[in-house]
């Protein structure tokens, strides 16, 4: 969870929101089981992306998921896909209850 000054009307920039983003990075390991930190992803590295990430504001979440996603697989080679999550909670959008978000999924074969 986190609070952004993410969105495309002005309201949104100004007075900010409630954001919940959600990541899945998929890899293949070279051992099975996983029992060292190199053979795996370290999420607390993704988080530290994502939290960076969030803190500048983007006019659109496909903005912000689509950099995040990239970011990951350009930062941890072995990642395969990553799947990004973004959803506004409470949008400002009259006698509207509920949240809004979006998905990025990115796989390393299709970056360019």
């Amino acid at each position: 969870m986190f609070d952004g000054h993410h969105g495309f009307y002005e309201e949104e920039k100004i007075l900010g929101g409630t954001f919940e983003v959600n990541a899945v990075v998929q890899h293949q390991s070279h051992e099975m089981p996983v029992r060292h930190m190199h053979d795996t992803i370290d999420y607390t590295a993704v988080y530290d992306i994502i939290k960076k990430r969030m803190e500048k504001p983007a006019l659109l979440l496909e903005t912000l998921a689509t950099a995040m996603a990239q970011e990951i697989l350009t930062k941890f080679s072995q990642a395969e896909q990553v799947s990004i999550n973004i959803k506004k909670i409470n949008p400002p959008i009259i006698a509207f209850r509920g949240v809004v978000g979006v998905t990025c999924v990115l796989n390393r074969s299709e970056m360019v």
